[in-house]
């Protein structure tokens, strides 16, 4: 997207109350407990009028009010979702965005498949995990975070990458066969994720599974999904009862979920057609923030894009796009 098209989807979202510009991003982290599991990691950022400092956040640096009051009543929620092994922070950039436009945003590192913890990586449990792990955020979020008096509950979107496409494509009514995914490692042993997988003791995530128990989330309104994984597990009919707004992007050079067994078919298996953007010279990674150089010094891999690409002018662009998408789809009534 050249200047003249950021500025015309920042002036839609203008006319959409969107682009907040008042005020800052506040910010919080926090300890969700779960159950059946570890606690829950969670990054909230938020709507707020007091000032903002540049803080640290893992390897990155952003500007928020740490800790502020929350500005807004009845504020939309976004909840993001990493890819494997990834990160709360991975997304700031996007999370900072939709906060200054009057949503909240909550991303949380999944347990057992995050940049400290890859204890459940490639594995079924971990994919199976996902979806619960988001809904039990959404149920903390509503019921005993201290700023739920602030949220709108029939208001709550998603946004995930790679694994966490997946996870909120779940959580919105999808049933993977995971049969598929083994077919595909058959076929594609080159397949970066099944390699992964291989490497696995157990090799689960591409295992056939006797009927996993997918959890869905009814409270989901709409989500944005970006180089989503195991695509292929959602073909035919899998995707029957997502009934939500989807806004999908794929990158043209994603050699890591190759759109031709992942996103194409989660285009053409959506009941409805989605906001589709296919992001010319774009790789797996170019979705996550721009690189901190601690995080090109520790994850060199991450942070390499084609020659040409541009990955922070790109993000201004996805950026705005995912908060004109979020502020149609997420509108109150």
């Amino acid at each position: 997207m050249n200047v003249r098209g950021f500025r015309a989807v920042c002036a839609a979202a203008l006319m959409l109350l969107a682009c907040r510009t008042a005020g800052a991003a506040g910010f919080q982290l926090v300890s969700v407990p779960d159950g059946t599991g570890k606690p829950i990691a969670l990054a909230i950022w938020y709507p707020s009028d007091a000032p903002a400092t540049w803080q640290p956040l893992e390897l990155f640096r952003q500007e928020v009010a740490f800790g502020a009051d929350i500005a807004g009543a009845r504020l939309p929620l976004v909840v993001i979702s990493h890819g494997t092994g990834g990160s709360y922070a991975g997304h700031h950039d996007t999370a900072l965005a939709l906060a200054k436009a009057g949503f909240v945003v909550a991303a949380l590192a999944h347990p057992g498949d995050n940049w400290r913890d890859r204890g459940d990586s490639f594995t079924l449990r971990n994919f199976t995990e996902r979806p619960r792990h988001l809904r039990a955020v959404i149920g903390y979020l509503l019921t005993a975070w201290p700023g739920r008096e602030q949220l709108d509950p029939d208001r709550i979107g998603a946004f995930g990458h790679s694994a966490g496409g997946f996870t909120v494509l779940v959580a919105t009514g999808g049933v993977p066969d995971m049969a598929r995914a083994a077919a595909l490692c058959r076929e594609q042993p080159q397949d970066w994720g099944c390699q992964r997988a291989r490497e696995r003791p157990a090799g689960a995530a591409t295992s056939p599974a006797a009927a996993p128990e997918w959890l869905h989330d009814g409270r989901l309104k709409a989500v944005v999904v970006a180089a989503p994984a195991l695509g292929n597990t959602f073909a035919g009919d899998a995707l029957a009862r997502v009934a939500v707004p989807v806004q999908l992007w794929q990158a043209a050079d994603d050699r890591i979920t190759p759109r031709e067994w992942n996103g194409d078919i989660v285009k053409a298996a959506l009941p409805a057609a989605p906001d589709n953007h296919l992001v010319q010279a774009a790789g797996h990674f170019s979705f996550l923030a721009p690189c901190s150089v601690a995080l090109q010094e520790r994850a060199s891999e991450i942070c390499r894009d084609n020659p040409g690409f541009d990955r922070a002018a790109f993000h201004e662009s996805f950026n705005a796009a995912i908060v004109t998408f979020f502020t149609k789809t997420l509108a109150a009534h």
